[in-house]
């Protein structure tokens, strides 16, 4: 018998809510989870846990600089489609599928919980 997590779609936030990756992410909780999200333009958007591997900073204070964003305190690059970062791939943060449907910012999470934006 296999154990697998149920994945579901979860509304986060609105996403005019969300600005514009160059200028920075939008933090997310989901019941104990920390999210930070980021829009990339035209509908497209990312979500990937908040917290920097390096240091527990908040990512979604960086930004999104060459398909990586970047943490604010002492700059380490999160691929934003992997989570991956380029200098070192071992090292990375998880990122959820996700999506724009109508006005609203949606990830496949493996919690039932509602987001809320903080």
């Amino acid at each position: 018998m296999s154990c697998t997590k149920d994945q579901s779609w979860i509304e986060l936030c609105p996403l005019a809510e969300v600005p514009l990756a160059t200028e920075g992410g939008r933090y997310v909780t989901l019941g104990n989870r920390s999210l930070a999200v980021f829009r990339l333009g035209a509908g497209a958007v990312t979500v990937m846990d908040d917290a920097c591997p390096h240091a527990g900073a908040s990512l979604s204070g960086g930004v999104v600089e060459q398909g990586c964003v970047v943490c604010r305190y002492h700059a380490w690059a999160f691929d934003i489609k992997t989570g991956r970062c380029p200098d070192n791939p071992a090292i990375g943060v998880k990122v959820y599928e996700s999506r724009v449907k109508g006005s609203m910012v949606w990830a496949r999470v493996e919690d039932g919980s509602k987001g809320s934006a903080a």
